[in-house]
């Protein structure tokens, strides 16, 4: 209750007969007057002032009435007022969501892009939008079939688009299954599930063949005429305002293709074959903001061949040599050509042909070639250098198209019918010491040859034939005038040969021709007398190796050297000790340095000494862990009175055997309650450590610290040095 004033009033609804609100009276007032908004539902009592309901108010027919009062007297005068009552229908969720089509119908091609919509379907809610009470939200429920685990197919819960997911992107195939019955399903409420209407209806898909496929392999005939660009090929992407793109698979300075906004392949050049017979790109589509809408196509490109390349002979000059005595029908040669046109095509396919023969004697067609090979062979004639000592023939070779002339020269070849003869049966004998170096000439020998000079039927070769089994001599020619070097090839030794026996003959590189064999006059003798040397001694081994501790015993065996005399003489052995301040062995004397030179001296003058020879010994002495370790330094160390804390000092510890990679040294502090109160140390490194005085408590005055050092040898060895410590 309360007096007459403006108001406002939220009522629900759907809420049936109920009181709103009693006006009080002021006089002059006796009654109360409503009007407005009341379609038959809102009154009030007069003489009483209660506003009140008769029915339900619905939000969905009026959502808000607005009203007037106003208070009267006994002669209906208006007292106070009009004053106005706004009565808010508050919405209630009391209608469920309806779909503006009870079926729908949309169409999909096959490799979509996911998540790209190709339908909608809607609903509409009576109730207050602006409560979640008309908030939709949609959601597939099934579809039918569904040959897989997961839904081939999406819904925007908002929207109501209905896309591919990435499982129908990838599986749908109109050749499997063209057709899918989607049950789309719709709530209010938020899809929230409490005090939720929901709705539902069929979405009938039929799935389309992709456009997006790559065409088939592209031709495109070599060096064409055609004005450039030239359309070769069309992609279409199966989404609408695209940007089509090409990117290369092969590394090209210049890719010649290019695509058009609709999707157009063009070729913007002529191509080559012979530079490049195939090309492999792809082609892309995408959006707006450069993302991909489709797999990219991988397009191929043959380029066809046309004849468009002459045969090329494969030499300028073809030589071929023909010995005269060889039978007609014989193969002689190949005269070799190419075409760069396409292999095992009419295009590459030669034909050979004789043009022209210089000189034409004692026939024309002396010579015959092969049209599909190019293998030349003798007619019925046998060449004889009577007639002519060579031959220049044109060949032509053609691919149909094109001509090329291919020159060939036949030289005639002497037959080797002629043997070698010694211009001496016998070349005696010579003397010669048995330390003469190899590859020292001792004779000089000639013979000559009655075939063409400058062939293999004319070159000489001589060998040692008898005489001669560990290949001690050799022989070299001279090309231009057949003279042979006797040359001593391998060390002379009196003692194992002292006289050789030769028997040399000559021959031919190029075989005999049938029914002419060498003879005795290919045949020559030769002694070579060698006389002795006195050789030095020669050790068995060119050096030697031994390893020793350091602490080995005296008299310890350290190696055995051996050595011979070539001429069986006696040896003496002698010793000296290089890069070492140690005593010498000379002989059997021990001497001291520096008299070790008058040690071999005396020595060497006790017997006739003819020859020397030496080798080399390298001893290893391996170190024995047989050194303490010690201090660096033999100074003490100084610390600053008063001790504040934090000094220190780096001491470092050395050994003078040999170290290993590195130095690995361990510190401590003696074992005695004084030492160990009063400092402390720490380890920097494997040589290094820290001495540091452990308190503040310290005099004026010097300090022996005993610190103990292991050098962790094998076996370990350990030392007790005092260092001095000084605070001033």
């Amino acid at each position: 209750t309360g007096p007459l004033k403006d108001m406002n009033f939220s009522v629900p609804e759907g809420g049936g007969v109920r009181i709103l609100y009693q006006f009080t009276f002021e006089p002059p007032a006796v009654r109360f007057r409503l009007s407005g908004d009341k379609d038959g539902i809102i009154d009030i009592v007069p003489e009483k002032g209660i506003l009140y309901l008769n029915g339900s108010l619905d939000w969905e027919t009026k959502p808000v009435h607005y009203l007037q009062v106003e208070s009267l007297d006994v002669n209906g005068n208006v007292v106070n007022g009009s004053y106005a009552v706004t009565i808010y229908v508050e919405d209630i969720n009391d209608n469920p969501p309806e779909f503006d089509q009870k079926a729908y119908t949309g169409a999909v091609r096959q490799n979509s892009r996911p998540g790209k919509p190709f339908m909608y379907v809607h609903a509409t809610d009576r109730d207050n939008p602006a409560t979640p009470h008309a908030q939709l939200r949609y959601s597939i429920l099934h579809h039918f079939p569904n040959p897989y685990e997961e839904m081939l197919f999406e819904i925007d819960s908002e929207t109501g688009a209905i896309s591919l997911s990435r499982m129908g992107s990838y599986y749908l195939d109109p050749q499997k299954q063209d057709t899918f019955l989607l049950v789309v399903s719709v709530k209010d409420m938020a899809g929230m599930p409490t005090n939720a209407f929901t709705n539902s209806a069929d979405a009938v898909i039929f799935v389309l063949e992709s456009l997006w496929k790559a065409p088939p392999i592209i031709h495109i005939q070599e060096n064409s005429t055609k004005v450039h660009p030239v359309n070769i090929s069309q992609v279409r992407s199966n989404e609408i305002g695209v940007i089509y793109d090409i990117f290369e698979k092969e590394k090209l300075p210049r890719l010649p293709f290019s695509i058009s906004k609709d999707g157009v392949i063009y070729v913007t050049e002529p191509l080559d074959r012979e530079q490049k017979d195939t090309y492999t790109f792809f082609v892309v589509a995408k959006d707006n903001y450069g993302e991909l809408v489709d797999k990219p196509l991988q397009i191929h490109v043959i380029v066809e061949d046309i004849n468009d390349n002459p045969p090329v002979c494969q030499q300028a000059l073809t030589v071929i040599e023909v010995q005269e005595n060889e039978i007609g029908g014989s193969n002689i040669g190949t005269v070799f050509a190419t075409d760069m046109d396409k292999e095992n095509t009419l295009n590459s396919y030669l034909r050979f042909k004789i043009k022209s023969q210089v000189p034409e004697v004692p026939t024309s067609s002396l010579f015959y070639i092969q049209q599909e090979t190019g293998i030349l062979q003798l007619t019925g004639h046998s060449l004889s250098k009577y007639y002519a000592s060579k031959y220049s023939l044109e060949v032509l070779v053609t691919d149909g198209a094109f001509e090329t002339i291919c020159d060939v020269e036949v030289h005639v070849i002497d037959i080797n019918d002629q043997i070698p003869i010694f211009e001496k049966s016998d070349y005696d004998s010579v003397t010669i010491a048995e330390n003469v170096p190899v590859g020292t000439v001792i004779l000089e020998i000639q013979a000559s040859d009655g075939d063409e000079p400058g062939t293999g039927s004319s070159l000489i070769i001589y060998q040692v034939k008898e005489g001669d089994p560990n290949n001690t001599f050799a022989i070299d020619t001279d090309a231009k005038t057949n003279r042979g070097f006797v040359r001593i090839n391998k060390a002379l030794d009196f003692e194992t040969m002292p006289v050789y026996n030769l028997v040399i003959n000559a021959t031919n590189p190029e075989p005999l021709v049938q029914g002419v064999q060498y003879n005795s006059s290919s045949l020559t003798l030769f002694k070579v007398f060698i006389t002795n040397v006195d050789e030095p001694p020669v050790f068995l081994k060119p050096f030697y190796k031994a390893e020793l501790s350091e602490d080995v015993a005296v008299n310890t065996l350290v190696v055995t050297v051996e050595a011979y005399d070539p001429e069986g003489d006696s040896i003496l052995f002698f010793a000296e000790i290089l890069s070492s301040s140690r005593k010498q062995r000379c002989g059997g004397v021990m001497a001291s340095d520096p008299s070790a030179e008058q040690c071999f001296s005396d020595k060497i003058s006790l017997c006739t000494v003819t020859s020397i020879s030496q080798t080399s010994l390298t001893l290893h002495l391996h170190d024995v862990n047989d050194n303490l370790p010690y201090i660096a330094t033999d100074y003490p160390t100084f610390f600053c009175y008063p001790v504040r804390g934090g000094e220190k000092t780096l001491i470092q510890a050395i050994d003078a055997d040999e170290q290993w990679f590195y130095s690995k040294f361990n510190f401590s502090l003696a074992d005695d309650m004084n030492t160990r109160n009063n400092w402390e140390i720490s380890k920097v490194n494997a040589t290094h450590a820290y001495l540091s005085p452990k308190h503040p408590n310290f005099e004026e005055k010097t300090y022996n610290v005993p610190i103990i050092l292991n050098d962790n040898g094998k076996p370990p060895l350990e030392n007790k040095v005092n260092l001095k410590g000084i605070l001033c």
